[in-house]
């Protein structure tokens, strides 16, 4: 189809490219324990949610890899779910690691690594896990064997979010979204100020400009909170008051708080952009969906379940992290959907491809917040 090469293979292709052998697509139940096929002996993973299943983005993709390394590499899975209150989950996850019921415990983002760096030293016997965030493996940080039983991928979504940047910007000075004709800013609703979000921030910054907009028109905002990636009420507010302000697009990069924006653009008539996931593809509500002009999508499926087939092979290295991006299809944006088939044009489409290949080649370094 004529958009379908931008990025889209990435997306689809990811697994594979990761992987090598297998790819993502589990469709395991959330919240039930995953069997190994018959007569396969299989490693216990342990995969502990500081949040819930159902996000419809991070958490349900790295469900999705681990439900795929159940169904196709003989593991176990079981999920722990430890909620949205914040100061549970550092003993919860230390109730959970206390356990002799895995082999592997899986956890994720930037508000788990530095509990796996102070819990993991005292199970030397087991593995661990960390996506989206490494522990201190120097040492000096609560990991006092240096994390020597750690494995963590990282995500360069700085690079994922120039694209998605890039892409809104071009949009925008068309007027080529209907109902944002004319609107020159776009909005960023944060989940919380830390540094992986700012990433994301950093990146949509620099490559809005970089397709010829003001980064001054780029509106930041975050939900905090102890709720701040589950508070779709405080999502839809915030980016209300940026529609109201004139943003054509807003971003909500907030988890489950995401809802909320894309509810705020039905509302205004305006647009939102996933995070994570396809979300065009998660999203069941038509009204919510018909609002995403794309998704900045962390192939954290297939990274985990390239982690399971290296780790069965006994060549997963542990004691470092990897940091995957558009050159190791580690991010991308989501294209192969019906919105963006009918809102982007092919013209714009291979704008925003020659800027990846830019970022893939190296020609363009991306700004970080790290």
């Amino acid at each position: 189809m004529k958009k379908r090469s931008l990025l889209a293979g990435a997306v689809i292709a990811a697994a594979a490219l990761l992987l090598s052998a297998c790819s993502p697509g589990g469709s395991s139940t959330p919240g039930e324990s995953t069997q190994p096929p018959a007569g396969e002996a299989g490693l216990n993973i342990k995969y502990v949610i500081n949040g819930t299943l159902g996000d419809k983005s991070f958490i349900d993709s790295a469900y999705r890899g681990l439900s795929e390394a159940a169904d196709t590499l003989g593991y176990t899975v079981k999920t722990v779910e430890l909620g949205y209150d914040e100061s549970t989950w550092e003993s919860g996850l230390a109730d959970a690691a206390a356990g002799d019921d895995y082999d592997i415990l899986v956890a994720g983002s930037y508000s788990m690594s530095d509990y796996i760096g102070r819990v993991a030293p005292q199970y030397p016997d087991k593995k661990f896990w960390v996506y989206d965030a490494p522990p201190d493996y120097s040492g000096k940080v609560g990991c006092s064997n240096a994390c020597e039983n750690v494995y963590s991928v990282t995500f360069k979504q700085n690079e994922g979010s120039y694209l998605v940047g890039y892409l809104v910007q071009l949009q925008l000075a068309a007027s080529a979204l209907p109902g944002a004709e004319g609107l020159t800013k776009a909005g960023i609703v944060g989940g919380q100020d830390i540094p992986v979000i700012n990433d994301f921030i950093a990146g949509f910054k620099n490559g809005f400009a970089d397709a010829g907009g003001n980064a001054a028109d780029v509106i930041v905002q975050y939900v905090g909170g102890d709720k701040a990636f589950n508070d779709p009420a405080r999502g839809k507010e915030i980016a209300a008051a940026m529609f109201e302000q004139g943003a054509g697009v807003v971003w909500g990069v907030a988890g489950g708080s995401g809802a909320g924006v894309m509810e705020a653009a039905a509302g205004a008539g305006r647009y939102s952009v996933g995070v994570d996931s396809d979300q065009y593809q998660t999203i069941e509500d038509e009204t919510l969906r018909d609002t995403i002009l794309t998704s900045m999508v962390k192939n954290v499926d297939a990274a985990l379940l390239r982690a399971a087939q290296l780790h069965k092979e006994g060549t997963l290295v542990y004691g470092a992290a990897e940091n995957v991006g558009i050159a190791e299809n580690g991010v991308a944006l989501a294209t192969d959907n019906a919105n963006f088939e009918k809102l982007v044009s092919a013209d714009i489409a291979a704008k925003v491809e020659a800027a990846a290949a830019e970022v893939k080649s190296g020609a363009v370094k991306v700004d970080t917040a790290f």
